[in-house]
């Protein structure tokens, strides 16, 4: 006698289980979270290909840890210097990738790109969406210029029948666009939910690892940013990346957030063109290309995305205010940390800002989350309110404290090597810095102890 289907209440952020319906996640401590999910007791057969008969996974065996054999290299190269970078340096066969970012943001842009690319260097493709059909994807890829012979398009949200595809076609990658609209039949959940989303990666981490196909999965973001679904996803997977940008600005992001296989939060840059997605050899350059010199209210940071040294714009604007509590803003900062470095200003500098509306912005949509750039905050906000400009060849480095003194900032040499690159001769960084093997030539390193000796070295003219 075949058993009644089950349904308990599922948290989609972090996926704890109750008999019932909660508004508020007792786990997680999230609001509105808890989805009804409706579990078969007896799993469907498994589905049978016309050709080779029922899908059926190799079996694992135990094998002494002195016999595993070590391979050396074992990575796909990649042709897109960027992406591979994100990676670690190149795709691992029977890995599993997922790629996240708005919608719009040119996620199935760039892996169509890429695959397009692997086809030419690797072996076969299989392309398969639930969101687009394959004139649409044809339509795209013909924009892009893509000609590849082994790039297999399916339009497909079954699971079952994907397994299927990928037996006939046997290929080297598989993308799956998106995650969300995949659904099995052994759950009688809708596509996208928690126990779907949760199902369908764990039978392609499966796939993944026991045939060595690499699975990239594209995943949908919820308004807070991040994968939709619950975490649980992400510790599925070997990799989860992050492709972040302005829409209204040409300059993508791909942020590798997860990375089994090399570092983490390390970052790839590229353009948005109608030919697709363009790497960007030197982002530092490109992101300072459209600087206006001498203007007050602007500084350059000097900031690490994983082993990448990056210069950026940071530019600030304080107003007097026309209301009882002033307006602070911040994009491509956290705010809590702007209105930290407002507090120091204000307290240990002597700065009236409490009577001044504060705009903060990062050029070219770049989001900075690393301490190192609150010396360069400062500096803009003092630079504004002061109505001076911070000496064009002048970048700061540096995190400040809640006393305005100037801790340490890590990687300082690489930091250094990538300012002098560019052209800058005067660098403030916290004095007593002790990584540092050799200053590059023509490199002027000022060391001070507090933000008041920092803006006195980069406003000369400022007689706080």
């Amino acid at each position: 006698m075949a058993k009644k289907a089950r349904t308990y209440y599922e948290c989609a952020e972090c996926g704890r289980r109750s008999t019932g319906y909660m508004g508020r996640c007792p786990q997680c401590g999230e609001y509105n979270t808890m989805v009804e999910v409706t579990e078969q007791a007896e799993a469907q057969a498994a589905p049978k290909s016309k050709r080779t008969g029922p899908i059926t996974l190799p079996t694992s065996e135990p094998r002494r840890f002195t016999e595993i054999e070590e391979r050396e290299g074992n990575r796909w190269k990649i042709r897109d210097e960027e992406f591979a970078r994100v990676l670690g340096g190149g795709m691992v066969p029977g890995s599993i990738i997922l790629v996240g970012g708005d919608p719009g943001i040119g996620k199935s842009t760039l892996l169509l790109q890429v695959a397009a690319e692997f086809t030419e260097d690797v072996g076969r493709v299989l392309y398969v969406s639930g969101e687009e059909s394959e004139h649409q994807i044809k339509m795209r890829g013909t924009r892009m210029g893509v000609k590849a012979a082994d790039l297999f398009v399916v339009t497909e949200t079954s699971l079952d029948l994907i397994f299927e595809h990928v037996a006939e076609i046997d290929p080297d990658l598989l993308i799956v666009d998106s995650i969300q609209t995949t659904y099995t039949t052994d759950s009688q959940s809708s596509a996208g939910s928690v126990t779907q989303v949760r199902e369908c990666a764990t039978r392609l981490q499966s796939l993944a690892k026991m045939t060595g196909i690499t699975v990239i999965l594209i995943g949908h973001v919820t308004k807070e940013g991040v994968i939709a679904g619950p975490r649980v996803l992400e510790h599925i997977v070997d990799v989860v990346l992050y492709l972040e940008g302005d829409t209204f600005q040409i300059y993508r992001l791909l942020r590798s957030v997860k990375n089994r296989f090399g570092a983490t939060n390390e970052v790839g840059v590229f353009e948005m063109r109608n030919s697709g997605m363009i790497p960007v050899a030197n982002p530092s350059e490109a992101f300072l290309s459209e600087r206006v010199v001498n203007a007050p209210g602007s500084s350059i940071a000097v900031t690490m995305e994983g082993t990448r040294p990056l210069l950026v714009e940071v530019q600030a604007l304080t107003s007097q205010t026309a209301y009882p509590n002033p307006r602070r803003h911040a994009n491509g900062i956290d705010f809590t940390r702007l209105q930290m470095l407002i507090a120091v200003l204000s307290k240990r500098v002597g700065y009236k800002l409490w009577e001044q509306d504060v705009i903060v912005n990062v050029v070219a949509g770049l989001t900075i989350d690393e301490p190192a750039a609150d010396l360069s905050v400062a500096v803009a906000i003092a630079s504004s309110m002061r109505d001076i400009a911070v000496p064009a060849d002048v970048a700061v480095i540096g995190e400040i404290g809640l006393s305005g003194e100037l801790r340490a900032v890590s990687q300082l040499s690489t930091r250094l090597r990538e300012a002098a690159k560019l052209g800058f001769r005067r660098v403030i960084v916290p004095k007593g810095f002790r990584d540092l093997d050799s200053p590059p030539d023509g490199l002027q390193i000022i060391g001070v102890r507090s933000v008041a000796e920092a803006l006195h070295q980069a406003l000369p003219k400022d007689n706080v």
